[in-house]
C-alpha cells in the first residue's frame, strides 16, 4: 500500500471473519450455535441473572469447540508480522478464541475477553480453565463457586480501552480484518485513527457498515488476503 515506507506502529484490529474459516461460529453464522439462541438469552448480565444454566451450557459448548479448531493462513500471517515487525504493532482482537496466540503472536489484547479463561465475581481473579462451568467449580485462587466465563458481554464495558486509545494515539496504521463494522466501540476505531493521522486498510469478505471511512478497502477471504499483505508489509 502507499506510504508504507512512514509506517512504524501498527495497530491492527481482527474480528470473526478472521477465524470463520477455521469453523469458529460467527452471530451470523447459519446453522451454527448462535442461530439457536438469541443475544438477549445468553450473551448479556440480564440473561446469566436469569437462566445461568442456560448460558453456563452455551459457553461451555463453545469452549470445548474452540480448543478443537486449528489456527489458519490469516492467523499464522499476523503471527509472522508481530514477530518481524520492528515498530510497535499491536492486534487487538474482538475474538474469545485463542488462534492467534496458538499461531505464534505476542502482542495480542483481547477487547471481548477469552473463551479460555474463568472470572470470579467473589474476588476478581482470572483463572485459565479449559474445562466445563456449569457444575460450578470453586474459584482455584478464593473457593468461592461464582465463576463465570470471562466474556464482555452486550452492555458491559470492553476490556483495555485506555490501552488500545493509546495505541491507535501513536499508529501510523490501522488495519481491519474480518469485522462487519456494526459492533461498538471497535467500529469507532477507524475514526480515531483518521483523526490522529493515522492511514486506514480494510480487509473484508465483504464491504462492513464502515468501508467508507478507510483509505483502502480489500474484499475477499481472510486467507488469502491477510498473507498478500503481510507479505507486502515484510517486502516493503
Amino acid at each position: 500500500m502507499a506510504g508504507m515506507a512512514s509506517i512504524r506502529n501498527i495497530v491492527i484490529l481482527t474480528g470473526a471473519g478472521v477465524s470463520a474459516e477455521s469453523g469458529i461460529d460467527t452471530f451470523r453464522d447459519g446453522g451454527g450455535l448462535w442461530e439457536r439462541h438469541r443475544v438477549e438469552d445468553v450473551a448479556t448480565p440480564e440473561a446469566f441473572a436469569r437462566d445461568p444454566e442456560l448460558v453456563l451450557r452455551f459457553y461451555d459448548m463453545r469452549r470445548e469447540a474452540i480448543q478443537t479448531r486449528q489456527p489458519n493462513a490469516a492467523h499464522a500471517a499476523l503471527a509472522r508480522l508481530d514477530a518481524a515487525w520492528p515498530g510497535e504493532l499491536l492486534i487487538v482482537t474482538q475474538n474469545v478464541d485463542d488462534l492467534h496466540e496458538r499461531a505464534g503472536a505476542n502482542r495480542v489484547l483481547h477487547m471481548h475477553g477469552e473463551h479460555l479463561n474463568a472470572w470470579c465475581t467473589a474476588c476478581d481473579a482470572r483463572s485459565p480453565w479449559r474445562g466445563p462451568l456449569i457444575a460450578r467449580p470453586a474459584c482455584p485462587e478464593c473457593g468461592e463457586r461464582a465463576l463465570r466465563p470471562d466474556i464482555v458481554w452486550f452492555g458491559e464495558m470492553p476490556y483495555r480501552m485506555d490501552e488500545i486509545f493509546a495505541a491507535l494515539r501513536e499508529a501510523d496504521l490501522f488495519v481491519s480484518i474480518g469485522t462487519s463494522g456494526a459492533v461498538y466501540p471497535a467500529a469507532g476505531f477507524v475514526r480515531n485513527a483518521r483523526d490522529l493521522g493515522a492511514r486506514t486498510l480494510e480487509l473484508n469478505l465483504e464491504p462492513s457498515q464502515g468501508t467508507l471511512w478507510f483509505d483502502e478497502a480489500r474484499h475477499g477471504p481472510a486467507t488469502e488476503l491477510v498473507p498478500a499483505w503481510v507479505e507486502e508489509m515484510l517486502a516493503g
